[in-house]
């Protein structure tokens, strides 16, 4: 079995192929979980979002699946990396660590999510993310908008400001990713960091624009416990 796709995010499950008994079920409900954990953390519904999250590493856990349970919590490192939150996905390192073989995907997602792109192969990530990698800098914002999924175009965004390389396109692009599929919580992020530059260059008409789009979400996104 190879391991499915959760959203963007490479993950501990394999998808069941044909034939073949069925997956044990703590495979299925981790899976089920953490996808539920990511659909809503991206709204801003932070309270169900982490009781899904901890219904899934218990899924896992429960289990004895270190491996598994470490990829939980890497697919939550770049989740919330995708929002713009600095996570530095320490709970997936720390039980790697204590993997005799650590698997070099894993490792090399780990390492791309946290900015770590020196000498990183990119044909050990997924493949929606490998043309970010291998641009030049300067073409990276076309690679950015050639990926076809959603989320992992939102993650490479992230990741391009928290490198520093993203500019105003890039900062749009990402906005209406999130507004296009009801992602409030990056959304409300990505529209004040859009706010903040227009303000910067004194285009105040742009700026109203986005302050009636920012207090639209802002009066609709679920209250952060």
């Amino acid at each position: 079995m190879k391991r499915l796709i959760v959203l963007a995010f490479p993950l501990l499950l394999a998808a069941c192929g044909s034939g073949g008994p069925p997956p044990p079920d703590w495979k299925t409900d981790s899976a089920d979980l953490v996808a539920r954990y990511q659909k809503h953390a991206l709204r801003g519904e932070n309270t169900l979002a982490e009781r899904y999250f901890q219904q899934a590493v218990a899924a896992t856990g429960g289990a004895g699946r270190v491996r598994e349970t470490a990829r939980l919590w890497l697919v939550r490192c770049a989740t919330r990396r995708a929002m713009l939150i600095d996570d530095s996905c320490a709970e997936y390192a720390e039980l790697a660590a204590t993997e005799a073989k650590p698997d070099a995907e894993d490792a090399a997602y780990f390492r791309f999510v946290t900015l770590r792109w020196q000498d990183l192969d990119p044909s050990l990530l997924p493949r929606q993310h490998r043309a970010l990698l291998r641009a030049e800098a300067a073409r990276r914002h076309e690679a950015l908008a050639a990926i076809d999924h959603p989320l992992a175009r939102l993650l490479d965004a992230s990741l391009l400001l928290m490198r520093g390389e993203a500019g105003p396109a890039t900062l749009s692009l990402a906005t209406e990713t999130a507004s296009s599929n009801g992602w409030r919580h990056p959304l409300l992020t990505y529209l004040k960091l859009e706010q903040a530059q227009a303000a910067s260059r004194g285009d105040h008409a742009t700026e109203a624009r986005l302050a009636r789009r920012i207090r639209l979400v802002e009066e609709n996104i679920a209250a952060s416990p």
